[in-house]
């Protein structure tokens, strides 16, 4: 019998703008119209994401005073600033609008002041520290604060702290920023709630009185942009010294989250707006650059994004669909364990940065003391903790299971190999049915401590493999290549077994719950290497020895490897990495020497996604 959606088909809206994603996190970056003036400035940007002016700047051949303002399509010019300066602060609306501070081409600084009226900007009282790079914010050309900045170009504490606030008359001294510093973002609407983020990553918040210490970045930069209030913004683009980022952060008034990248990673762009919808304009790539891209939350009334959507745009003729495209990854410092160690032991699964579980491993002399490798530590998204120690310490063994329920097989103690397993319930460590052949360096996977597979180890090389099922273990089909030290991600029913030694292999193999079939190879041979992921695809291979250690990593879609972003510190002999090829943990390993080194160090994978409406061509 046909189905309905084959008779009838599939319905495709007819819109004249594109649908938005829902909420802020959910929030995306599309094109708008580019500045007739392509410039840089720290963000000297009045008014909303429809009507909004920018003012000063530097272009590639000096400073200028030009002036665009614009109507949420298209940048006008409009009246020049009286003073061409760069870096300086910017409040208010396109009606009402102030520019202090900066510098210009004759001095290294000014603290003359602009007032914009809507067709004239006039000269008005001077700031009482001239300076550049500081923040500013305001409700209008009367109502306005400038804070922080650079007072000379050197030395270091030439960063100013001070504060001054603007009554449309004259600039008044009032309570210093905690930490003096320039290049900084800065957001909010009145003269009495502003906010003012990085560098470095700390951020601080004002009252009306006086100024707090808060939450930091995630992303330590400086010469974001900055749109939104004092308990509602967004830090945009910015120098992560070295690199520019795309990276944009969220602030709800207690912490910061990321969310969609700017589509053109930038520094010193203007910034105005609001948390929901923004404009990021301007600013410097490798040059100067002129195009605006506009930050838009769905509001009560718009068509609400839905992954897969098809629409068709009448008013440009084109077919849409909206989709989550994923960013470029890379690895951030994470929380450092309590125990820096190597072959260790992990949880793994699909919980990512925010529950891991390892376990065993050795210490950095030889041998390890037991007491010092029975160590079980859990992850809760920012630190370790140390809690319940395996009965028997060991290391290189093979981990699976969750934070709650874990089990750990195999290894060594001290020299003998071991065919010891323990289970894990969330408070302590049991042991349970032996492994069938005792064994170490093996790799082992699943996504609870009820079933599990562990596969390869040593000595000598093996190719057996066998399933967990909660009370015992099973014999099944053996690996096309016996081998030890590899990777190991998946399940039970879907697994990889990643490169390994001897030497150091290419060899990727596939379980598919009854037999393990060759793959694509590796672009990179390697053992001691970690994975992550589901095993079907959505995994990675980290690190390892090939023959020197490696910090690339690569990623399965699949069908294919592709190599993306290196790790932050170069190591191997890391436990299963935790999460999935978008989302993933490594802890522990080993770093380049003579004798290993057990590390402390843990690194987090992320991959920014966007969900976006993108047009379909031929």
């Amino acid at each position: 019998m046909a189905e309905y959606k084959a008779i009838h088909g599939f319905t495709v809206q007819n819109r004249t703008s594109d649908t938005k994603a829902t909420g802020i996190p959910g929030a995306t970056w599309s094109s708008g119209g580019n500045l007739n003036t392509a410039r840089i400035t720290k963000g000297s940007s009045a008014g909303t994401q429809n009507a909004s002016s920018v003012f000063g700047g530097q272009t590639s051949t000096g400073f200028v005073a030009i002036h665009e303002q614009y109507n949420g399509t298209a940048w006008t010019e409009a009246t020049d600033l009286n003073t061409a300066r760069l870096t300086n602060a910017g409040a208010g609306t396109t009606t009402s609008a102030l520019a202090p501070i900066g510098k210009n081409p004759g001095t290294s600084r000014v603290n003359n002041n602009e007032s914009w009226d809507g067709s004239s900007w006039t000269e008005v009282s001077d700031v009482n520290t001239s300076r550049r790079d500081g923040g500013g914010i305001g409700a209008s050309n009367t109502n306005a604060i400038i804070f922080g900045g650079a007072e000379f170009d050197s030395p270091p504490g030439s960063q100013s702290a001070k504060t001054e606030v603007w009554n449309g008359s004259s600039w008044t001294e009032v309570a210093d920023l905690s930490t003096a510093r320039s290049t900084s973002g800065s957001a909010g609407v009145t003269n009495t709630a502003a906010l003012f983020f990085g560098p470095p990553a700390k951020n601080e918040q004002w009252n009306g009185s006086s100024w707090t210490e808060v939450a930091d970045l995630n992303t330590d930069r400086q010469y974001p942009g900055g749109a939104g209030t004092s308990t509602a913004a967004l830090a945009i683009g910015g120098d992560t010294d070295p690199g520019i980022t795309a990276v944009t952060e969220s602030w709800d008034g207690a912490s910061w989250t990321e969310v969609a990248d700017l589509g053109t990673a930038r520094r010193q762009n203007f910034g105005s707006g609001v948390n929901t919808a923004a404009l990021a304009t301007g600013g410097y790539t490798t040059a100067q650059v002129a195009n605006t891209e506009e930050f838009s939350a769905a509001g009560p009334t718009d068509s609400i994004i839905n992954t897969g959507q098809v629409f068709y745009r009448s008013d440009t003729g084109d077919m849409k669909v909206t989709l989550n495209v994923l960013g470029t990854g890379a690895w951030a410092t994470g929380g450092n364990l309590n125990q820096g160690r190597y072959a260790l032991m992990s949880t793994g699964g699909a919980t990512g940065q925010t529950a891991a579980l390892v376990f065993g491993g050795y210490k950095p002399s030889s041998p390890p003391a037991n007491d010092e490798h029975a160590v079980t530590e859990q992850y809760n998204g920012s630190s370790w903790t140390e809690i319940a120690d395996l009965n028997t310490a060991k290391a290189g063994g093979a981990g699976f299971g969750t934070t709650t329920a874990a089990v750990a097989a195999g290894g060594g103690v001290a020299t003998p190999i071991v065919d010891l397993v323990e289970s894990w319930n969330g408070v302590s460590w049991t042991e349970v049915a032996e492994i069938t052949t005792a064994r170490a360096e093996l790799a082992g996977c699943g996504l609870s401590g009820t079933a599990g597979i562990i596969f390869a180890g040593k000595s000598p090389d093996k190719a057996l493999t066998e399933v967990w099922n909660g009370a015992g273990w099973t014999e099944v089909g053996d690996l096309n290549t016996a081998r030890s030290n590899c990777g190991g991600a998946g399940s039970s029913t879907a697994a990889l077994a990643i490169g390994g030694a001897p030497g150091q292999k290419v060899q990727v193999e596939s379980w598919n719950g009854t037999a393990w079939t060759e793959i694509t190879e590796l672009n990179a041979a390697r053992s001691d290497v970690a994975g992550t992921g589901s095993g079907n695809s959505g995994n990675l291979a980290v690190g390892g020895s090939a023959p020197s250690i490696v910090a690339s990593t690569e990623n399965w879609n699949g069908s294919s490897w592709t190599e993306v972003g290196d790790l932050s510190v170069v190591k191997f002999a890391f436990a299963q990495g935790s999460g999935t090829n978008t989302d993933a943990l490594l802890a522990g390993g080993a770093t380049p020497g003579g004798s290993p080194t057990g590390e402390v160090t843990t690194e987090e994978w992320t991959v920014p996604s966007t969900v976006t409406n993108t047009t379909i061509t031929d």
